[in-house]
């Protein structure tokens, strides 16, 4: 059965290169009938906090990126590194390492001075005839691998192809640092083996340590994954992706209005596509997905295509779940939506004019909240030949059949018996009832906003209309 895992580290919150990570890894495990597995990496403590593990937690629920499995927590799982790297020194795989952090930065600078790449020298690498210093005593060593000195570790990684680096290239890395918490390529090896992960889908910032973790799952029998290395994100002009590209939390994107649907759609994109398809269900790219079709290249995030596509999925958007999201928005903004006309029917009116469900609720003020407009837009856009023609609407309100079809007539009536144009009376009247020219169709509008309201923002802004001296 394929395996495939996603082990984020709590030092953050969930962000959009994770994100897809994640997305990926899920999809190919659900596309082949397999498992998906949560891990916590929480090795460093200095830098893991409980805040950033649940905002990794509720990013992947609100994508609704489930997993079959987890979360396992390596600092769980202290008992088992240290029994897997017992076995690695009893074998001669791996040894203790007594150099200090002044010792070993002394080396680097020394390698620096002559040219050569920093790395370490294996001063306490044990070999045939070579006579180790004695322990220091009260120093708890590191235990490094015992790296092959000759050789290559060659893989096929499902989106780059082969790779092959040779093991005079390598180190001898730590595997478990004095504290007995293991690091990264060592925790990782023995999760991805004891957890059965067949298939390690990531950024291809790891490509440098896959042949590491090879080298210790070879060294203790273990079998090797098959890997795929996901290239990195950029932003809309190339430079690495950042906050000012959009690189924030997944939830932030929640917060912001976006839809979950319109976030995995566009992750899928990046970097995976499937022929001409932009926008498809998750259904669909669970059904179209396969890593090898993951493009070699870095990806470029574009904010704009991104609101595009979740203006797209707002007018398929249910109605009632809309209102539903919009609703915090509205409270927050301190609108309430009670007594006023039906949100859910609100929402249907606007979601085809707005990019986000803030906008949504933002465009709703109108419907809940009457706002004057200012003097100098009604001086500009009321005319003194439009006074009487409001008049009469105020009074053929009273008695009209409250349709959006008699809506509409009246207002050609009002206008027509003044000799004007539907705009002069129609843009008034918007910004009298709703403090702004820009609305939906106003006989639409005005049916939702409801007669008794019509007539009484009518009533309310009257005198401000009439202390206006519009143009001739």
């Amino acid at each position: 059965m394929i395996r495939t895992r996603f082990a984020p580290s709590p030092t953050g919150y969930l962000h959009i290169g994770g994100a897809r990570t994640a997305l990926f890894s899920w999809a190919y495990a659900r596309k082949h009938g397999g498992q998906f597995i949560l891990r916590i990496e929480d090795t460093d403590q200095e830098r893991s906090t409980l805040e950033s593990e649940q905002a990794i937690l509720d990013g992947l629920a609100w994508l609704g990126i489930d997993w079959d499995e987890g979360p396992h927590y390596q600092m769980k799982r202290l008992d088992r590194y240290r029994e897997v790297v017992d076995r690695l020194v009893a074998e001669g795989h791996a040894y203790p390492c007594y150099a200090s952090k002044e010792e070993l930065e002394a080396m680097r600078e020394a390698q620096r001075a002559r040219g050569e790449k920093p790395r370490y020298d294996g001063r306490w690498r044990p070999e045939p005839g070579k006579a180790l210093p004695e322990p220091p005593a009260g120093v708890r060593p590191v235990i490094r691998f015992r790296t092959p000195t000759d050789g290559t570790v060659t893989f096929n990684d499902l989106i780059k192809g082969p790779i092959m680096v040779a093991n005079a290239e390598l180190d001898d890395l730590v595997l478990m640092r004095g504290d007995g918490v293991p690091t990264y390529n060592f925790g990782v090896v023995v999760d991805d083996w004891d957890m059965g992960i067949t298939h390690v889908i990531r950024g291809d910032d790891h490509v440098n340590n896959t042949p590491r973790q090879i080298n210790i799952l070879r060294a203790l029998g273990a079998p090797v994954p098959v890997y795929a290395h996901v290239p990195m994100i950029l932003g809309h002009d190339g430079e690495r992706l950042s906050k000012r590209h959009g690189a924030v939390s997944v939830l932030q994107y929640q917060e912001d209005g976006y839809l979950p649907e319109t976030l995995l759609n566009y992750l899928a994109r990046l970097g995976w596509g499937y022929g001409d398809a932009e926008k498809f269900s998750l259904r669909d790219f669970v059904q179209w997905f396969e890593v090898a079709d993951v493009s070699h290249s870095a990806a470029r995030f574009d904010q704009g295509k991104l609101a595009w596509l979740n203006q797209q999925y707002l007018k398929e958007a249910d109605d009632g779940r809309l209102a539903a999201l919009a609703r915090p928005f509205l409270e927050r903004q301190g609108v309430d939506p009670a007594g006023g006309p039906d949100l859910a029917a609100v929402m249907g009116l606007l979601k085809e004019r707005v990019s986000t469900v803030e906008e949504l609720a933002d465009a709703a003020h109108i419907f809940y909240r009457q706002a004057l407009p200012s003097v100098e837009e009604l001086g500009e856009k009321l005319g003194s030949p439009a006074l009487p023609a409001l008049d009469a609407l105020k009074t053929d309100f009273a008695t009209l059949s409250w349709d959006r079809a008699s809506i509409a007539q009246a207002l050609k009536d009002a206008a027509k018996r003044e000799g004007l144009k539907l705009g002069q009376v129609g843009i008034p009247l918007r910004l009298l009832l709703f403090g702004t020219a820009q609305t939906p169709s106003i006989d639409v509008t005005l049916e939702l906003l409801g007669r008794e309201e019509t007539r009484r923002r009518l009533a309310a802004a009257w005198p401000h209309a009439l202390a206006v001296k519009g143009p001739a």
